[in-house]
């Protein structure tokens, strides 16, 4: 995917609204997709550069920026290639959010993990995914960055929490709390217990429940992922998981 999509030249005003609103965080996605030649160096550089004046836009209206710079697990690339592009991609978001002086403690990151595409005849452990991702993190994101919130990026709701308990297990000094912010890894049995029915949302709620559970429990091998060690990721994890909860709620 080669493409930047910009619209920017208001955000500064948007979000002066926004926090007189009552918003204290926000979230701009840019995606990338492993291709022969892809992404380009030109594309890794674009998007990057957007995220940073985002950031700086969100800060000084003074809310808190989730920068997600995603690359997708299309295609059949193995892991060596996702951890590659992965590494390129973070250092040239964190080059860019220095270049516009954006304040590291008051960001979050949302990368995807480094997994092998989906297409890839080779199947990797997740002691495997885990190890790449906590390196291509060693190697890019500075520990100045308070927390990492993966995203779930295709996975299953299984594949999702299990190599998010693998990760938080690595033997590596991880400077950052390793948490998640999933879409798909938190909805999926949501949406099919709910099927849109109103007679469905107590078990849509309770699904979601269940699925957060089992996504907050791997936080206890890492105390510094606890809110009362990291209120700012603590406010931003109950932000989202609040918003999916209201989703099934009206």
């Amino acid at each position: 995917m080669q493409e930047s999509r910009l619209s920017l030249d208001d955000l500064g005003a948007r979000c002066a609204q926004y926090k007189k609103d009552g918003c204290d965080f926000a979230k701009w996605r840019c995606v990338l997709k492993i291709g022969k030649n892809t992404p380009s160096y030109q594309a890794i550089l674009e998007n990057a550069n957007v995220l940073a004046r985002y950031a700086s836009i969100c800060q000084s209206q003074r809310i808190v920026p989730i920068v997600e710079p995603e690359i997708l697990p299309d295609g059949d690339h193995d892991l060596d290639r996702c951890q590659k592009v992965t590494e390129t991609v973070l250092a040239a978001v964190y080059k860019a959010l220095s270049d516009h002086h954006v304040y590291l403690e008051g960001t979050l990151l949302k990368p995807n993990m480094v997994t092998a595409g989906q297409s890839c005849p080779r199947k990797y452990t997740p002691q495997e995914v885990a190890l790449a991702t906590v390196t291509a993190l060693r190697r890019t994101v500075p520990a100045a960055v308070p927390g990492v919130t993966f995203l779930s990026g295709g996975q299953s709701e299984e594949e999702a929490s299990v190599n998010l308990c693998a990760i938080n297990q690595v033997q590596l000094l991880r400077p950052w709390a390793l948490t998640f912010s999933y879409g798909r890894a938190l909805q999926a049995s949501v949406l099919r217990a709910w099927g849109g029915k109103k007679e469905n949302v107590a078990a849509g709620q309770n699904e979601l429940i269940k699925r957060a559970k089992v996504s907050t429990t791997i936080l206890l091998f890492h105390p510094s992922l606890l809110p009362h060690k990291n209120p700012l990721l603590a406010a931003a994890i109950c932000c989202f998981s609040f918003s999916i909860f209201a989703t099934f709620s009206l």
